[in-house]
């Protein structure tokens, strides 16, 4: 793998974030992360899953690719995801259901194609090791990242930065941009899904709190977004509200 290749006028953006999000050497003396979900929106009754993740915990961790959520629609089930194999896995530990090389059974999907619990897993498993890990999860091997001009929005001008993402991890598009406010914290992160047929959604982020030192969004709400990157704010496809944000152990 190379090491993250970064554009020349990008370095103070991603410097000044990771510093407004608490800076990576204290970042690296995380290894995992844990915390309370509430989950909303309307993409879960689309895809046959309504009510399975409304009320969970996610571990994720840090430093590599791999997000466990419990329970996972029974007490004692929880899921376990990597970029190449997803499982749902009982009390002990045992495997009751698994999937390697999840990505390519999406590949037929429509926008309202119902999901397998083991796509569900997939999806919420890199969805939230993304939203979870970033902006860190930029100074890993093969990420490229380059500033964009800053846009004025609601009459702030946001900061942009445009994010290639390796092939060894998983996320929802190749390409990202991410959007940072006057305090250089996340406050939009623009995707396609491609998971999803490839919509287009814009990811707002708010209510930030520190835990240990890190400065963390409690507030996800993810929207639908046109080809001109306007925000539909009445169309909620997902809601995060995150509490009870720990390190440690999973």
């Amino acid at each position: 793998m190379s090491e993250i290749a970064i554009a020349e006028n990008s370095g103070d953006l991603l410097d000044t974030a990771l510093d407004a999000a608490g800076g990576l050497d204290r970042w690296r003396q995380h290894s995992f992360l844990s915390a309370h979900l509430v989950q909303g929106g309307g993409l879960w009754a689309m895809k046959g899953q309504a009510g399975v993740l409304d009320d969970v915990r996610v571990d994720v961790a840090l430093h590599q690719e791999w997000a466990s959520h419990h329970p996972f629609g029974a007490p004692e089930l929880r899921s376990s995801f990597t970029p190449r194999r997803v499982e749902i896995r009982d009390g002990d530990g045992t495997a009751v259901e698994a999937l390697d090389e999840p990505r390519p059974s999406f590949s037929a999907h429509a926008f309202d194609t119902p999901w397998t619990r083991l796509q569900l897993a997939y999806f919420v498993g890199t969805a939230m090791w993304t939203y979870l890990t970033q902006p860190f999860c930029f100074t890993l091997p093969g990420f490229r990242v380059e500033e964009l001009p800053a846009q004025r929005e609601d009459g702030k001008a946001l900061q942009r930065l445009r994010v290639e993402w390796p092939e060894y991890l998983a996320s929802h598009s190749p390409k990202q941009t991410l959007y940072f406010d006057d305090a250089s914290r996340l406050a939009r992160h623009d995707y396609q899904v491609e998971i999803i047929a490839g919509a287009p959604a814009a990811h707002l982020f708010d209510g930030f709190v520190s835990v240990d030192g890190i400065t963390l969004p409690t507030r996800h709400r993810i929207h639908p977004r046109d080809a001109a990157d306007r925000i539909d704010t009445s169309n909620v496809i997902v809601a995060i509200d995150i509490d009870d944000i720990a390190f440690g152990q999973p």
